[in-house]
């Protein structure tokens, strides 16, 4: 393989870079991105970021010793693909065509057309999102968060911390359910609920309230009217894969791979929070948008682009932490079908506790509320998924 086009400036882009270079790739590396930035963190932005504890400058992945020599196409976004030729297509009407071509083009925040355009509503996924938004992180403003996922949880805890009247407004009966189960689910609102964040749980919103050009109340489908000075939504994301349509590379809610990231097309890869891969705990693809996945799985992908033989390689359950409130909240593996869940130390009601999910006698996920060290040792005890042989969810991709 003489050039490699990595589509994506981000922690999977930067850590396919460093693998592909570490697994001794020598040729013509390119790296393209639509920001303008070079790679950097992104959980941060809703903790740290926007406290104000850390600046731009902390936030960027690269270390003087990475060595990549690497050609940067930074504020240049993808907009087509040839896969027959490995040609890319970007938004200045240059092509790039590749032996190779990695896909780590991340996903994006999704958003309420009701609040599209609208001067004090955000969402949170890009620096540019968080630098817009930290400058109305004033104490005693009223922040409503829609959606109770981890970024929105994040954020209503820093809003919190900075004196900041907070709602968080979740769809479903208990916030969390989806990522922990119903049971740790109400420890973790309960912990919310400590800190002074106002929860409306089975909540809709029916009508947004404007002036001059800014949100200025939300009314609830009980008739509830909720004054906001600030709107976050964190209601999820969607892969960027709309440049890949026509393609010929396989698409079904994220970029379809095998359990080590290869495409149904030779010589294309995916990995990060684009790519569906093949998971073996639920036996289809699937997206998993956690940092650690896109740290962890961008040397598998590489080493299945590089050699096409490359033997499937196990990977690790999945792993997401969270900081909410001062509490560190860890979680490994799946929770759902779990049939029983131990408290195998400490004491929800004071959130610091190890929880242990099971199914039957084997343990499928751990949870942990500051409780670091207990957890990283329950962690390890997780078994890995059994790996197929040939995962029969990717039939129509051709393997």
């Amino acid at each position: 393989m003489q050039t490699l086009a990595i589509v994506g400036a981000s922690l999977a882009g930067l850590s396919a870079a460093r693998a592909a270079r570490a697994q001794g790739f020598t040729g013509r590396l390119i790296i393209i991105g639509d920001e303008c930035h070079r790679p950097y963190d992104r959980p941060p932005l809703s903790k740290d970021f926007l406290l104000g504890t850390i600046t731009s400058d902390d936030l960027f992945l690269e270390t003087d010793d990475d060595g990549l020599n690497a050609e940067w196409l930074l504020g240049q976004e993808a907009t087509g693909l040839d896969a027959a030729t490995r040609t890319i297509r970007l938004n200045d009407g240059q092509s790039i065509s590749a032996d190779g071509i990695l896909i780590a083009t991340g996903a994006r925040a999704r958003q309420l057309p009701e609040l599209a355009g609208l001067g004090n509503a955000f969402t949170l996924r890009t620096l540019a999102d968080a630098q817009a938004l930290a400058g109305h992180m004033v104490p005693g403003a009223r922040l409503a968060v829609i959606g109770a996922g981890f970024v929105g949880a994040e954020v209503a805890s820093s809003a919190a911390s900075r004196g900041m009247k907070v709602t968080m407004i979740n769809n479903s009966t208990v916030p969390f359910t989806a990522q922990l189960g119903e049971e740790m689910g109400k420890v973790v609102a309960n912990l919310h609920a400590a800190n002074g964040v106002e929860l409306l749980s089975g909540a809709a919103i029916t009508e947004v309230h404007r002036n001059e050009g800014k949100v200025t109340g939300l009314v609830m489908s009980d008739g509830r009217e909720l004054d906001a000075d600030v709107v976050v939504v964190g209601i999820g994301a969607e892969p960027n894969v709309e440049w890949l349509e026509g393609s010929g590379v396989h698409l079904d809610g994220g970029v379809v791979c095998d359990g080590m990231g290869r495409t149904n097309v030779p010589g294309i890869v995916a990995v990060g929070d684009c790519a569906a891969w093949f998971d073996d705990a639920v036996g289809r693809p699937r997206r998993i948008e956690h940092w650690t996945g896109a740290l962890e799985r961008a040397a598998l992908a590489v080493q299945a682009l590089l050699n096409e033989d490359a033997p499937q390689q196990p990977t690790k359950p999945p792993y997401f932490w969270s900081d909410q409130h001062g509490v560190k909240i860890q979680f490994a593996g799946h929770s759902s079908g779990h049939d029983r869940l131990e408290i195998e130390a400490g004491d929800p009601q004071e959130h610091s506790f190890l929880a242990v999910y099971y199914r039957g006698e084997t343990p499928v996920a751990v949870l942990g509320m500051n409780q670091p060290r207990l957890f990283t040792k329950r962690r390890r005890s997780l078994p890995a998924p059994a790996q197929a042989q040939e995962p029969a969810g990717l039939a129509a991709v051709g393997h």
